[in-house]
């Protein structure tokens, strides 16, 4: 096969990770030292939607200790989006200036880091060229907290999470400990919309019996006010204290999130640009319903963005493997792969070992991976050995920091050099 010379481009999309940037890291140093097939290197400010407004700078021109230092920073240092492009045959305007930004640029190579509504962006754009005779291969990197993507044993930011998250329910589990006296009921909100695999790998956090978390709540199974409020009472009567981690995106039998009963007085339904609904408040609404129904104190934790975030505590395992699959993409691509996404298979569980593969983009794209119900024990609300053995070799070790001198962590900052636009703004519909 011949050599594919061109540029190419690497984007970040959706919701950061603590280690979305190891994998930016992977793609930026391994394609540096493609010079003879990829030419130059671009960032695309925001996504896909950096892409679209021709909103480019030079990754070539950022200095090797600004590009390792990615390992270390949490976010997208690249710059983030929910950006949809939509149907091809209605929102042809916004196809028609992709495939323009890329030849004016002689873009080759795409490499988009994200998660479900990602994969169908990068399928819809590497479909496109193909149809239009455009020689472009397209390389999606799988990145989610949520660990929801098909065809993957399990996604580049979820070790991490769930390393971090488990953390900090033995931190809080040992607050309600010594303060159960006063504070006997404690629920921590974690983040998962359709899923329970955050959830349930603070499970991993309960290494004795009596310990936090004693109840943890998952999309999979359906919820019911009654039977939580009969778990509490009993875990109370037990040890005097109870401690729950429950999902944000839990429903009840009739398939109605919870977070909807905690905000009956919302105008409309709140939803992104994919379509998602905007879930949250959960632990506070549980909280209040133990108050009402026991009599007992409740108090809620609600870590939001610092779960996803959190590269003080992430999982080296977690960016070495993210890292991985960044190298991978590049050498996929010059080997001449397009229109798939590059995956994790687990092929050694002691010891631990995964290897990068590939699967095709539309086989990821806007699927959801269930937790298997197998993962938690038969009542529900406690996690088994099968999902310990899972998610505990995904959170081993600790990535290094960089302390500056004011004891606080360092991190990387691109200088961003503009690439010259070569094109009129894009005046099509922006959102």
């Amino acid at each position: 096969m011949s050599t594919l010379r061109g540029n190419a481009v690497v984007a970040q999309s959706g919701g950061p990770t603590a280690v979305i940037n190891s994998s930016a890291c992977g793609v930026i140093e391994e394609a540096l030292r493609q010079r003879d097939a990829i030419t130059g290197l671009l960032g695309a400010n925001n996504g896909i939607l950096g892409i679209v407004q021709e909103d480019l700078f030079d990754l070539g021109a950022e200095s090797p200790d600004a590009i390792t230092l990615l390992h270390a920073t949490p976010s997208s240092a690249i710059g983030s989006c929910r950006y949809k492009l939509g149907d091809p045959d209605k929102d042809h305007e916004k196809y028609d200036r992709l495939l323009a930004v890329f030849a004016a640029h002689n873009i080759r190579y795409f490499f988009y880091i994200g998660g479900n509504d990602s994969m169908d962006t990068a399928d819809k754009v590497n479909r496109l060229a193909a149809k239009r005779g455009y020689e472009l291969r397209v390389v999606g990197i799988a990145k989610t907290i949520d660990n929801d993507l098909k065809g993957t044993d399990h996604c580049p930011g979820y070790g991490s999470v769930a390393k971090f998250l488990a953390t900090c329910v033995m931190e809080a589990g040992r607050d309600t400990e010594a303060m159960y006296t006063f504070d006997p009921v404690s629920i921590t909100e974690a983040m998962g919309r359709n899923t329970g695999w955050i959830a349930a790998a603070t499970g991993l956090a309960k290494r004795h019996l009596d310990e936090a978390p004693n109840l943890i709540y998952v999309p999979e199974i359906a919820f019911d006010e009654k039977r939580f409020i009969s778990d509490v009472m009993e875990v109370h009567r037990r040890l005097g204290r109870c401690f729950v981690v429950v999902s944000e995106g839990i429903k009840n039998a009739a398939g109605v999130y919870i977070s909807d009963l905690a905000r009956p007085d919302r105008p409309a339904v709140e939803k992104d640009m994919f379509g998602h609904q905007q879930l949250g408040g959960v632990a506070a609404y549980l909280a209040g319903i133990v108050k009402r129904e026991t009599g007992l104190k409740a108090r809620y934790n609600k870590l939001d963005t610092c779960q996803r975030n959190a590269v003080h505590f992430a999982s080296k395992t977690d960016s070495d493997e993210a890292y991985e699959c960044g190298q991978a993409a590049v050498r996929q691509a010059l080997a001449g792969v397009t229109g798939k996404m590059v995956n994790l298979n687990r092929v050694s569980q002691q010891p631990y070992r995964s290897t990068p593969g590939l699967i095709d983009l539309a086989e990821v794209a806007n699927g959801v991976r269930a937790l298997p119900r197998d993962f938690m024990d038969s009542a529900g609300a406690g996690i088994s050995e099968a999902m310990r053995a899972y998610a505990g070799p995904l959170i081993q070790g600790e990535v290094a920091i960089r302390i500056g001198h004011d004891g606080l962590p360092v991190f990387t900052r691109f200088q961003r050099r503009p690439i010259a636009r070569q094109l009129p703004p894009f005046v099509g519909q922006q959102s």
